[in-house]
């Protein structure tokens, strides 16, 4: 009987693995593409899929649309691959492509000589038209070509050869290159800049949302001199992907009426259609209109920041804690040697990193754990768990330092105290030093917190999708930089005005006293 058990089990066993193989050999490979989803109309944030946006695969409840996406689900489909979308910021979009998180981008991206020394392009997919962005009561509003703007500060988006072309207009000033489109528009706006260099696609878009903006296009020869390669946006894959001659054998059949179809279309969706008349619009009734379309957006942001503060904060709180108590440690060198030895070898270790996590840019240790370790150790970690970890080991880093100058501030008597009552370091730390020293550090621990909450908007450089960077999101796919900000800046203040408050309490509460909330300028102490 027990014989024929295990044989029934081992053929259960084989059947389920021949299954398993079966349903593995039909699943349709993944084509992965990365995008900034916020750079209307090529790609744009939807809140559902009623345009026939795609959900960001990163970023659920978040639907990516524009020409990119209509063009990725194109070549997907004709490539007999499923599709996922994955909201990258414009940095990162080519180190996500060469460590492997990604395998295509399709994000408006040109072929330059410096992109192609990292990564490879198909043949193109769509041709731009290239001009300038001026506040309509500009005196180049009028230009009829580029040598018409003597004395005008013009800029570009930061890596692309928009910003390059503007050596070619003569006597202009020339200005630090932004980061995005919202932001140019933003400083032209404000009077910062007199205009930007953008291609006609883009600079309809924001016209639109900003009807005190303009454009001029140029004929030929009273326009830019471009390298048609430049013009010309293709898809972005690793070198030596064998994706490129397929993408490529699709790409040949999309005709050019095809692509002005397509383009026409996103324009018209991206500019929200024909309900809504920015003109009669007042600054407040913009925010309000932002906020009714996105604010599943922005709570989604709020969720995703508060909870990587929290969990980050109380992480990093017991990383701190626990460095500080191994660095206080004392360790006879006389009686025990080889103790000594192990307790200065941590000692140095934990020493080092405490400096490089408080000496390094949080941004630039994202990227090197996130990307680097992929890259160079196939260790794929998700962006919300490279998120906690990259902010716990940072608030680590400091809070080590906090939790040490607490315990120093512990009267030296009370160490004596237990040593003559027989009690261990570890026993005095927990039982005596350690509770004594968390009342004196929790305004610092709160302060930590509330600087976590707004340190999170880093992270967008490895696409986690807290409240900064959805707010990008809604600004790149309305072109309404300044309605769009201070709505995240409002959201920013009353996250940690309230969280403030109610740390306030908390201290106040464990220091024994009773405190009355009189307004945000001071609180009255009321001793018991």
């Amino acid at each position: 009987m027990e014989k024929v058990r295990k044989i029934l089990l081992s053929l259960a066993l084989v059947f389920l693995t021949f299954i398993n193989t079966s349903f593995a050999s039909n699943e349709k490979p993944t084509l992965k593409v990365g995008m900034e989803v916020n750079y209307a109309p090529f790609n744009f944030s939807e809140v559902d899929d009623k345009n026939g946006g795609l959900e960001v695969a990163n970023s659920p409840g978040e639907f990516a649309n524009g020409y990119d996406v209509t063009i990725a689900k194109k070549l997907a489909d004709e490539l007999g691959m499923d599709i996922e979308i994955y909201k990258i910021d414009w940095d990162g979009l080519i180190p996500a492509l060469t460590s492997g998180k990604i395998d295509a981008i399709v994000a408006g991206m040109s072929p330059t000589d410096e992109r192609l020394k990292q990564i490879d392009f198909t043949d193109s997919y769509y041709n731009a038209s290239i001009g300038v962005v001026t506040r309509k009561d500009s005196p180049y509003t009028n230009a009829t070509n580029i040598h018409d703007y003597k004395d005008a500060k013009i800029t570009g988006q930061l890596g692309t050869f928009h910003y390059d072309l503007i050596d070619q207009m003569d006597g202009v000033k020339k200005q630090q290159a932004l980061d995005s489109f919202p932001t140019m528009i933003a400083a032209t706006k404000a009077g910062n800049i007199d205009g930007y260099v953008s291609d006609k696609s883009g600079a309809m878009i924001a016209i639109y949302a900003n009807t005190d903006l303009s454009y001029r296009d140029f004929n030929p020869e009273e326009g830019f001199d471009i390298d048609p390669m430049l013009t010309s946006i293709a898809v972005g894959i690793k070198k030596g992907s064998p994706l490129k001659n397929d993408i490529n054998n699709v790409l040949k059949n999309i005709s050019q009426d095809e692509q002005d179809d397509i383009m026409d279309h996103m324009i018209k969706i991206a500019s929200f259609g024909e309900d809504q008349s920015k003109e009669n619009l007042t600054f407040s009734q913009e925010m309000q209109s932002i906020w009714n379309r996105y604010s599943s957006l922005f709570l989604k942001g709020i969720v995703n920041t508060l909870f990587i503060a929290i969990v980050s904060t109380l992480l990093g709180f017991l990383i701190g804690l626990l460095v500080a108590v191994i660095r206080k440690t004392e360790v006879n060198k006389e009686k025990n040697p080889v103790g000594y030895a192990i307790y200065k070898i941590v000692n140095f270790i934990l020493g080092a990193y405490v400096e490089i996590f408080r000496g390094t840019p949080m941004m630039v240790q994202s990227v090197i754990i996130f990307y680097g370790l992929k890259q160079y150790f196939g260790v794929d970690l998700s962006t919300m768990f490279a998120a906690i970890l990259i902010v716990s080991v940072n608030t680590g880093a400091y809070l080590s330092e906090v939790v040490r100058g607490g315990i120093n501030s512990i009267n030296k008597g009370q160490f004596e105290a237990c040593k003559a009552l027989g009690m261990t370091h570890w026993q005095t730390m927990k039982s005596v030093v350690v509770p004594q020293a968390v009342k004196t550090i929790i305004p610092s621990l709160g302060n930590e917190f509330v600087i976590n909450i707004k340190d999170t908007s880093v992270l967008n450089v490895i696409s986690v999708t807290e409240l900064f960077f959805m707010s990008k999101s809604v600004a790149g796919s309305t072109y309404q930089y300044f309605p769009t900000y201070l709505i995240t800046a409002l959201i920013y203040f009353i996250l940690t005005f309230a969280i403030t408050r109610i740390l306030l309490v908390v201290e106040k509460r464990m220091s024994g006293k009773e405190y009355i909330l009189e307004s945000s300028t001071g609180v009255k102490n009321v001793n018991n």
